[in-house]
């Protein structure tokens, strides 16, 4: 059974070189993105990361011991509904993205400090955000627990994807009034609505198009 499991073929199912570059590709932009821009604007996130800052807000409990635990939930419902070629595809991006973080921490800022700017902070961070993970969805992995939760719901639900995200963001974003004002709330909201829409859109690039063309050609067939 183990050899059946963990054959170089069963492994190697899915991947190929192109999928994993542009793997990397995304995990790059988007932790970019996130270290220049995020962290040091402090923009709250939804999803898993700002669940994460809400349950130690509440609880006290501390990152390294919220993040795991709230990560695994996520994957194992990601596994039961999306199946094991996605949470193998979700090990290689995530590793990918943790890699990409420590990169970035080894460099000083590249981009000048948003701080000041909180309107462009939050549009330029969604755009990173948004265009990296999107990449990393397209090639059928996930950045992290909270793409993984956004996917599940989209395939049970059959939402967009980009409503999936928004409603696990707005949610947090939604419990986070508790502790972070409303003011620094609507650049977050700003941010991860661009970011989801911008996901939607490259995971479903080519997609709404071939689905048109299909109609088109259905509606041409009625017709002669």
């Amino acid at each position: 059974m183990l050899k059946k499991w963990f054959s170089r073929d069963r492994i190697l199912d899915g991947l190929s070189w192109k999928r994993i570059l542009l793997i990397i590709i995304g995990a790059a932009i988007c932790t970019f993105g996130i270290h220049n821009i995020h962290q040091r604007t402090s923009i709250t996130e939804g999803g898993v990361i700002g669940m994460m800052l809400l349950v130690e807000r509440w609880l006290g409990l501390s990152p390294a011991v919220i993040t795991p635990v709230l990560d695994i939930t996520c994957y194992l419902l990601a596994f039961k509904y999306l199946g094991g070629r996605f949470i193998k595809i979700s090990v290689i991006s995530t590793m990918a993205v943790s890699l990409f973080y420590k990169v970035w921490e080894m460099f000083p800022p590249i981009l000048p400090d948003f701080s000041g700017y909180p309107l462009a902070a939050a549009v330029c961070g969604g755009l990173f955000v948004g265009v990296g993970v999107g990449i990393i969805v397209r090639q059928g992995g996930s950045s992290g627990g909270d793409d993984a939760l956004a996917l599940t719901i989209s395939r049970v639900t059959r939402w967009r994807i980009s409503r999936s995200y928004l409603f696990t963001d707005f949610t947090v974003l939604a419990l986070s009034l508790t502790y972070i004002s409303w003011q620094r709330i609507i650049f977050s909201v700003i941010t991860v609505t661009i970011s989801s829409f911008l996901i939607d859109y490259i995971q479903n690039m080519g997609n709404d198009r071939s689905g048109q063309t299909k109609g088109k050609k259905s509606q041409n067939a009625e017709v002669s």
